[in-house]
Parts: structure tokens; sequence; C-alpha cells
């Protein structure tokens, strides 16, 4: 998790986010100190149930508004490959820090056995924004991504190509937009996944989707177009000593009914934390915020 030092409204990712909400300039200072609570609440909920959660700070120059979302820059992998992605907005390419890499490497401690730097196609003018672009079901090595601006076919190729992913692509719209992120409209844990199928126009699409995840032993919960602007398929399953549990922001937890909160509750301890200001001025939630360790422990 990085903790942000100067998070707001990007207005460089406001054209493709129709989630984000801007507030304008007024009462930053107390925007950030709401924030910075949001934050400190959710690492607090996350440590107590037994995730390991190393904290990155923010450098706040240059400014960085959108550095609290890690996942979209960068993603570790079992076989101790890092992945860096290319990230649409200019302002965004500035959280990439090999630093904050070097902190995860040493704090957990993990090793790291190559990097992958995909950063290269922005000079092509092509994007492929992490686990936002991608949700990964780890497990059977498949790739679900729904296609957008921030999520180019040939970058999704070549990532399937190094880390030897088998991909499923489709298209998916809100109001006649494209969805900007998969991980809005769907999450694969290791025996759920969430999924808005109304978002998916095709039906062919809709049912290779829903297909591909029972044929890998997924239960499916469906939710709503109106669920998924509230952020409920923004969510992550995480391990702890404990078991399994499932991370999510207090608004997607309190838009799902009584039979999805049950479904769900059978596949893992919930862990549910207010961000209503990063939801409303980011544009992203809980899973955004988490860029989940899957490197191997370094060695004595």
């Amino acid at each position: 998790m990085v903790r942000p030092a100067r998070f707001g409204f990007n207005p460089q990712t406001a054209g493709t986010n129709l989630f984000q909400r801007d507030e304008g300039s007024a009462g930053d200072s107390d925007r950030q100190r709401r924030v910075w609570s949001e934050f400190d609440a959710l690492a607090s909920a996350l440590a107590r149930a037994g995730v390991q959660v190393i904290v990155a700070e923010d450098s706040a120059v240059p400014a960085k508004p959108d550095a609290i979302f890690p996942n979209n820059w960068v993603s570790f992998h079992r076989d101790g490959t890092v992945v860096l992605y290319p990230m649409m907005a200019v302002n965004r390419r500035l959280e990439r820090r090999e630093e904050l890499i070097s902190q995860v490497a040493r704090e957990g401690p993990f090793r790291i056995a190559r990097v992958v730097d995909l950063s290269h196609r922005e000079a092509d003018g092509k994007f492929l924004e992490g686990t936002g672009s991608l949700v990964l079901d780890r497990g059977s090595h498949i790739a679900y991504a729904c296609l957008s601006a921030r999520t180019d076919l040939d970058v999704l190729g070549e990532f399937a190509q190094l880390l030897d992913y088998e991909l499923m692509t489709f298209d998916a719209q809100d109001a006649g937009a494209a969805i900007y992120h998969t991980n809005v409209l769907m999450a694969v844990g290791t025996h759920f996944a969430i999924v808005c199928g109304a978002s998916i126009g095709n039906p062919q699409h809709r049912d290779a989707v829903r297909s591909q995840l029972a044929a890998t032993g997924h239960e499916i919960v469906d939710i709503s177009i109106e669920q998924m602007r509230r952020f409920a398929g923004n969510l992550l399953e995480l391990d702890s000593p404990r078991g399994k549990l499932i991370a999510l922001s207090g608004a997607a937890w309190c838009a799902l009914d009584a039979h999805q909160r049950r479904r769900l509750e059978s596949h893992g301890d919930i862990v549910a934390a207010d961000i209503a200001t990063i939801e409303h001025l980011g544009g992203g939630s809980v899973r955004c915020m988490l860029a989940e360790i899957h490197l191997p422990p370094r060695g004595p």
C-alpha cells in the first residue's frame, strides 16, 4: 500500500474514469486529512485481520494524485517476477519508483528473480494498467480483461506471452462508455468470482466469461450495474495465517444484498473499511489500493 502525500482529483484520468467526482480545490487540507484517516484505517484493519501489510510513503514532489493506487503500475508473481506497466496518464507514470519495489523485497523479505518492464509501450500510445486492466486467476493462469483506452490488446498479448497466461478478453460498458478497468466489474478469488454480467453487452462474451469461471471451479456472484457503480466488484481475496479474507469498502459491502453477502462470507472473513473520500475523488476502491504480493520468500 502507498500512503499518499498529495491525493486528489486527477484531471488526466477523468476522461476515461466515470467513477471520479471533482469537488474543486476548497478544503484541500481537510480533505487530505480525511484521506489519510481512511487509508490508515484500512491498513490497520487488514493488519488486525492477520495480513502482512507493507506501507510505502509517497513522495510529495512531484505531485502524484493517484499514488494511492499502486496496483496499476506494478504486480508481483509467485515465480519472483515483478511486472511494470504502461500508464495512460502522464502524471501517473511518476508513480513507478524503484525504491518502493526495493522496500517490498527488503521488508517482506521476498526474492525478486526478474523484472518485466512493459512501460516502453507508452511511446506507442498503448497501455495496460496492471491489475486494474487485468483480473488474474493466478491458480489457473487466466487473465480476464475488458478492452478500453487503458487496456490495449497488443500489450495484453505481450503480458500473456511473457507470464504464460491465457487471455479472456471482452468489451464492457456503463452508460454507453467503455469501463476503464476490469477490476471494477469483476474479481476472482480462489473459489469464487464477482461479475457484473450486465456490463458485458455481447451475450457470447458474457457466456464465455461465465463458462470459463465455472470450468475453473468458481462460484459466480453476479452484481448489477448499480452495485458495480458502488464498487461492489472492486474487492480482493487475501491470505492471512487465520485463513482467507475478502477486503472491500464499506460502500461496496452495503451495496450487496443479504444473499450475496452470505455467499461471499462462505469464502472468507470480511474486512470492510469506509473510504468514501478516496472512492469519490479517485474513482477507485479498496482493491485498487492493494498491490498483492505473491513473491517467494527470500532464503537465509
